[in-house]
Protein backbone atom coordinates (compact mmCIF):
# COMPACT_ATOMS: atom_id res chain seq x y z
CA UNK A 1 0.00 0.00 0.00
CA UNK A 2 1.03 3.55 -0.54
CA UNK A 3 1.56 5.72 2.56
CA UNK A 4 -1.84 7.41 1.93
CA UNK A 5 -3.64 4.07 1.65
CA UNK A 6 -1.98 2.86 4.83
CA UNK A 7 -3.15 5.95 6.76
CA UNK A 8 -6.71 5.44 5.49
CA UNK A 9 -6.61 1.75 6.51
CA UNK A 10 -5.43 2.69 10.01
CA UNK A 11 -8.20 5.27 10.42
CA UNK A 12 -10.93 2.87 9.28
CA UNK A 13 -9.53 0.05 11.39
CA UNK A 14 -9.41 2.26 14.47
CA UNK A 15 -13.00 3.39 13.92
CA UNK A 16 -14.16 -0.22 13.62
CA UNK A 17 -12.38 -1.20 16.85
CA UNK A 18 -13.95 1.79 18.68
CA UNK A 19 -17.43 0.83 17.43
CA UNK A 20 -16.96 -2.76 18.61
CA UNK A 21 -15.69 -1.59 22.01
CA UNK A 22 -18.68 0.74 22.44
CA UNK A 23 -21.11 -2.03 21.56
CA UNK A 24 -19.41 -4.34 24.04
CA UNK A 25 -19.68 -1.73 26.85
CA UNK A 26 -23.36 -1.08 26.08
CA UNK A 27 -24.07 -4.81 26.19
CA UNK A 28 -22.36 -5.17 29.58
CA UNK A 29 -24.26 -2.20 30.99
CA UNK A 30 -27.57 -3.55 29.71
CA UNK A 31 -26.95 -6.95 31.32
CA UNK A 32 -25.98 -5.25 34.60
CA UNK A 33 -29.19 -3.18 34.71
CA UNK A 34 -31.33 -6.22 33.98
CA UNK A 35 -29.76 -8.08 36.90
CA UNK A 36 -30.28 -5.07 39.18
CA UNK A 37 -33.97 -4.85 38.27
CA UNK A 38 -34.41 -8.58 38.85
CA UNK A 39 -32.91 -8.39 42.35
CA UNK A 40 -34.20 -4.98 43.46
CA UNK A 41 -37.14 -5.18 45.93
CA UNK A 42 -40.51 -3.77 44.93
CA UNK A 43 -40.79 -0.04 45.67
CA UNK A 44 -42.49 0.92 48.90
CA UNK A 45 -45.51 3.26 48.77
CA UNK A 46 -43.33 6.01 50.24
CA UNK A 47 -40.71 5.60 47.48
CA UNK A 48 -43.38 5.47 44.81
CA UNK A 49 -44.98 8.66 46.14
CA UNK A 50 -41.60 10.39 46.36
CA UNK A 51 -40.90 9.48 42.73
CA UNK A 52 -44.26 10.92 41.73
CA UNK A 53 -43.71 14.13 43.67
CA UNK A 54 -40.26 14.70 42.19
CA UNK A 55 -41.17 13.89 38.58
CA UNK A 56 -41.71 17.22 36.76
CA UNK A 57 -43.91 15.47 34.19
CA UNK A 58 -46.39 14.41 36.88
CA UNK A 59 -49.64 16.45 36.90
CA UNK A 60 -49.91 18.62 40.00
CA UNK A 61 -53.02 16.82 41.25
CA UNK A 62 -51.73 13.28 40.69
CA UNK A 63 -50.41 12.78 44.21
CA UNK A 64 -53.47 14.36 45.85
CA UNK A 65 -55.46 11.26 44.92
CA UNK A 66 -52.87 8.88 46.33
CA UNK A 67 -53.95 6.81 49.31
CA UNK A 68 -50.99 8.22 51.23
CA UNK A 69 -52.73 11.63 51.31
CA UNK A 70 -56.28 10.56 52.08
CA UNK A 71 -56.00 12.30 55.44
CA UNK A 72 -56.17 15.66 53.63
CA UNK A 73 -59.50 14.86 51.96
CA UNK A 74 -61.41 14.98 55.24
CA UNK A 75 -60.21 18.58 55.73
CA UNK A 76 -62.03 19.60 52.53
CA UNK A 77 -65.37 18.45 53.96
CA UNK A 78 -68.13 16.41 52.38
CA UNK A 79 -68.47 19.01 49.64
CA UNK A 80 -64.76 18.76 48.86
CA UNK A 81 -64.78 22.58 48.61
CA UNK A 82 -63.57 23.74 52.04
CA UNK A 83 -60.31 25.63 51.48
CA UNK A 84 -59.16 26.49 55.01
CA UNK A 85 -58.23 24.67 58.20
CA UNK A 86 -58.55 26.54 61.52
CA UNK A 87 -56.33 25.37 64.38
CA UNK A 88 -54.92 26.69 67.65
CA UNK A 89 -51.10 26.92 67.76
CA UNK A 90 -49.51 23.47 67.87
CA UNK A 91 -52.80 21.59 67.42
CA UNK A 92 -52.88 18.58 65.11
CA UNK A 93 -53.77 19.44 61.55
CA UNK A 94 -55.57 16.13 61.05
CA UNK A 95 -58.71 15.32 63.05
CA UNK A 96 -58.85 12.08 65.01
CA UNK A 97 -61.34 10.63 62.51
CA UNK A 98 -58.85 10.95 59.66
CA UNK A 99 -56.30 8.26 58.80
CA UNK A 100 -52.83 9.21 60.10
CA UNK A 101 -50.37 10.61 57.56
CA UNK A 102 -47.50 8.49 56.30
CA UNK A 103 -44.56 8.88 58.72
CA UNK A 104 -42.34 9.73 55.74
CA UNK A 105 -44.42 12.85 55.01
CA UNK A 106 -44.03 16.25 56.63
CA UNK A 107 -45.92 19.52 56.37
CA UNK A 108 -44.27 22.71 55.19
CA UNK A 109 -45.91 26.05 55.94
CA UNK A 110 -45.12 29.35 54.28
CA UNK A 111 -46.26 32.81 55.34
CA UNK A 112 -47.14 35.59 52.88
CA UNK A 113 -43.83 37.27 53.83
CA UNK A 114 -41.85 34.20 52.80
CA UNK A 115 -41.22 32.65 56.21
CA UNK A 116 -41.04 28.86 56.16
CA UNK A 117 -41.76 26.24 58.82
CA UNK A 118 -41.69 22.44 58.75
CA UNK A 119 -43.78 20.12 60.91
CA UNK A 120 -42.98 16.41 60.81
CA UNK A 121 -46.10 15.51 62.80
CA UNK A 122 -48.53 17.82 60.93
CA UNK A 123 -49.23 20.26 63.74
CA UNK A 124 -50.29 23.85 63.16
CA UNK A 125 -47.64 26.61 63.20
CA UNK A 126 -46.94 28.15 66.62
CA UNK A 127 -47.75 31.71 65.58
CA UNK A 128 -51.16 33.04 64.47
CA UNK A 129 -51.53 33.75 60.77
CA UNK A 130 -52.51 32.44 57.34
CA UNK A 131 -50.16 29.83 55.89
CA UNK A 132 -49.92 28.04 52.57
CA UNK A 133 -49.41 24.30 52.90
CA UNK A 134 -47.08 21.92 51.08
CA UNK A 135 -46.34 18.24 51.58
CA UNK A 136 -42.71 17.18 51.61
CA UNK A 137 -40.98 13.82 51.29
CA UNK A 138 -37.30 13.16 50.67
CA UNK A 139 -36.79 16.81 49.68
CA UNK A 140 -39.51 16.53 47.03
CA UNK A 141 -42.15 19.20 47.70
CA UNK A 142 -45.57 19.71 46.20
CA UNK A 143 -47.85 22.60 47.23
CA UNK A 144 -51.44 21.98 48.31
CA UNK A 145 -52.85 24.94 46.44
CA UNK A 146 -56.49 24.51 47.48
CA UNK A 147 -56.00 24.49 51.26
CA UNK A 148 -54.83 27.19 53.70
CA UNK A 149 -53.86 26.57 57.31
CA UNK A 150 -54.97 29.38 59.61
CA UNK A 151 -53.53 29.44 63.13
CA UNK A 152 -55.82 31.12 65.66
CA UNK A 153 -55.11 33.81 68.20
CA UNK A 154 -55.80 32.08 71.56
CA UNK A 155 -58.93 33.16 73.43
CA UNK A 156 -56.73 34.09 76.40
CA UNK A 157 -55.36 37.02 74.38
CA UNK A 158 -58.67 38.83 74.90
CA UNK A 159 -58.35 41.51 77.57
CA UNK A 160 -61.19 43.72 78.86
CA UNK A 161 -63.52 42.43 76.16
CA UNK A 162 -61.17 43.25 73.30
CA UNK A 163 -58.01 42.26 71.46
CA UNK A 164 -55.95 45.29 70.55
CA UNK A 165 -58.41 47.97 69.45
CA UNK A 166 -61.10 45.55 68.34
CA UNK A 167 -64.01 45.12 70.76
CA UNK A 168 -65.55 41.67 71.05
CA UNK A 169 -67.61 41.70 74.23
CA UNK A 170 -68.16 38.71 76.51
CA UNK A 171 -69.39 35.27 75.65
CA UNK A 172 -72.51 34.06 77.51
CA UNK A 173 -70.68 31.87 80.05
CA UNK A 174 -67.39 33.74 80.21
CA UNK A 175 -68.20 35.15 83.63
CA UNK A 176 -68.93 31.68 84.98
CA UNK A 177 -71.69 29.13 85.06
CA UNK A 178 -72.03 25.88 83.18
CA UNK A 179 -73.00 26.10 79.51
CA UNK A 180 -75.99 23.92 78.53
CA UNK A 181 -73.82 22.09 75.98
CA UNK A 182 -70.10 22.01 75.17
CA UNK A 183 -70.81 23.92 71.96
CA UNK A 184 -71.66 26.98 74.10
CA UNK A 185 -68.31 27.02 75.90
CA UNK A 186 -65.85 29.85 75.29
CA UNK A 187 -64.17 29.66 71.85
CA UNK A 188 -60.64 28.30 71.67
CA UNK A 189 -59.34 31.15 69.54
CA UNK A 190 -59.94 33.72 66.82
CA UNK A 191 -58.95 34.19 63.21
CA UNK A 192 -56.98 37.43 62.90
CA UNK A 193 -58.24 39.23 59.79
CA UNK A 194 -56.12 42.02 58.35
CA UNK A 195 -56.56 44.32 55.37
CA UNK A 196 -54.05 42.13 53.56
CA UNK A 197 -55.54 38.69 54.24
CA UNK A 198 -59.28 39.48 54.32
CA UNK A 199 -59.77 38.10 50.79
CA UNK A 200 -58.23 34.72 51.64
CA UNK A 201 -60.52 31.98 50.22
CA UNK A 202 -62.02 29.72 52.85
CA UNK A 203 -64.12 27.65 50.43
CA UNK A 204 -65.06 27.61 46.76
CA UNK A 205 -67.56 30.49 47.09
CA UNK A 206 -66.50 32.35 50.23
CA UNK A 207 -63.61 34.35 51.69
CA UNK A 208 -62.77 35.53 55.22
CA UNK A 209 -64.25 38.99 54.71
CA UNK A 210 -67.69 37.54 53.95
CA UNK A 211 -68.16 36.49 57.59
CA UNK A 212 -66.84 39.55 59.47
CA UNK A 213 -69.06 41.36 61.95
CA UNK A 214 -70.47 44.49 60.34
CA UNK A 215 -69.05 47.03 62.78
CA UNK A 216 -65.83 48.89 63.68
CA UNK A 217 -65.13 49.43 59.98
CA UNK A 218 -61.88 51.35 60.44
CA UNK A 219 -60.38 49.03 63.07
CA UNK A 220 -57.78 46.49 61.90
CA UNK A 221 -57.01 43.76 62.55
CA UNK A 222 -60.43 42.31 63.22
CA UNK A 223 -61.17 38.97 64.86
CA UNK A 224 -63.47 36.27 63.59
CA UNK A 225 -64.90 32.87 64.53
CA UNK A 226 -65.67 30.53 61.64
CA UNK A 227 -66.46 26.82 61.75
CA UNK A 228 -65.31 24.80 58.74
CA UNK A 229 -68.46 22.65 59.07
CA UNK A 230 -70.54 25.76 58.35
CA UNK A 231 -68.51 26.38 55.18
CA UNK A 232 -69.04 22.77 54.16
CA UNK A 233 -72.79 22.98 54.66
CA UNK A 234 -73.08 26.25 52.73
CA UNK A 235 -71.21 24.69 49.81
CA UNK A 236 -73.44 21.60 49.95
CA UNK A 237 -76.53 23.84 49.81
CA UNK A 238 -75.14 25.56 46.70
CA UNK A 239 -74.46 22.13 45.16
CA UNK A 240 -78.03 21.08 45.97
CA UNK A 241 -79.48 24.19 44.32
CA UNK A 242 -77.43 23.57 41.20
CA UNK A 243 -78.41 19.89 41.13
CA UNK A 244 -82.06 20.99 41.19
CA UNK A 245 -81.48 23.17 38.15
CA UNK A 246 -81.23 26.54 39.90
CA UNK A 247 -78.48 28.77 38.57
CA UNK A 248 -76.28 30.26 41.28
CA UNK A 249 -75.20 33.63 39.93
CA UNK A 250 -74.40 35.40 43.18
CA UNK A 251 -73.96 34.24 46.77
CA UNK A 252 -73.87 36.64 49.70
CA UNK A 253 -73.49 36.19 53.44
CA UNK A 254 -75.83 38.77 54.92
CA UNK A 255 -74.82 37.98 58.50
CA UNK A 256 -71.97 35.71 59.53
CA UNK A 257 -70.02 35.98 62.76
CA UNK A 258 -71.39 38.41 65.32
CA UNK A 259 -69.31 39.45 68.30
CA UNK A 260 -71.28 39.25 71.56
CA UNK A 261 -71.10 43.05 71.70
CA UNK A 262 -72.71 43.40 68.26
CA UNK A 263 -75.21 40.59 68.85
CA UNK A 264 -76.61 42.39 71.91
CA UNK A 265 -76.46 46.00 70.78
CA UNK A 266 -75.34 46.43 67.16
CA UNK A 267 -77.58 47.04 64.17
CA UNK A 268 -81.14 45.73 64.24
CA UNK A 269 -81.27 43.41 67.25
CA UNK A 270 -84.88 42.27 66.69
CA UNK A 271 -85.18 38.50 66.72
CA UNK A 272 -81.63 37.82 67.89
CA UNK A 273 -81.22 35.09 70.47
CA UNK A 274 -79.10 35.75 73.56
CA UNK A 275 -77.30 32.46 72.81
CA UNK A 276 -77.17 33.05 69.06
CA UNK A 277 -74.95 30.59 67.22
CA UNK A 278 -73.67 33.54 65.19
CA UNK A 279 -71.49 34.34 68.22
CA UNK A 280 -69.80 30.94 67.88
CA UNK A 281 -69.03 31.07 64.18
CA UNK A 282 -71.26 28.21 63.04
CA UNK A 283 -74.31 30.12 61.79
CA UNK A 284 -74.84 32.38 58.80
CA UNK A 285 -77.66 34.06 56.92
CA UNK A 286 -77.14 33.38 53.22
CA UNK A 287 -78.77 34.81 50.10
CA UNK A 288 -78.42 33.12 46.71
CA UNK A 289 -79.45 35.05 43.61
CA UNK A 290 -81.78 34.34 41.82
CA UNK A 291 -83.32 31.63 44.09
CA UNK A 292 -85.96 32.76 46.58
CA UNK A 293 -85.80 32.05 50.30
CA UNK A 294 -88.19 29.08 50.24
CA UNK A 295 -86.12 27.32 47.56
CA UNK A 296 -82.94 27.90 49.59
CA UNK A 297 -84.62 26.68 52.79
CA UNK A 298 -85.79 23.45 51.16
CA UNK A 299 -82.29 22.85 49.76
CA UNK A 300 -80.82 23.38 53.24
CA UNK A 301 -83.32 20.92 54.75
CA UNK A 302 -82.42 18.25 52.18
CA UNK A 303 -78.73 18.72 52.91
CA UNK A 304 -79.38 18.50 56.66
CA UNK A 305 -81.45 15.35 56.21
CA UNK A 306 -78.54 13.64 54.47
Amino acid sequence: MTPGQERLFNVLGGALICAMLLGWLVSIADQYLERQEATEPAPTPARALAATLSDPRTPETAYLDDAQLDFLDILRGRSGKVAAVFRTPGASLTPSAAPPPDPALSATYETPSGGRLTSEDFTAPPHPGVYTLAVEMDKATRPISDLRVITLVPFAEKRKDRIGLYYLGRWPFERGGAPPRPSYANPSGFIEVTRENRNTPVSAHFKLADFLTKDQFDVWPKYLLLDSRLLDKLELIIDELQAEGHSVEHVQIMSGFRTPLYNHSGGNTAGRASLSRHMFGDAADMFVDPADSEVIARAAERVEAR
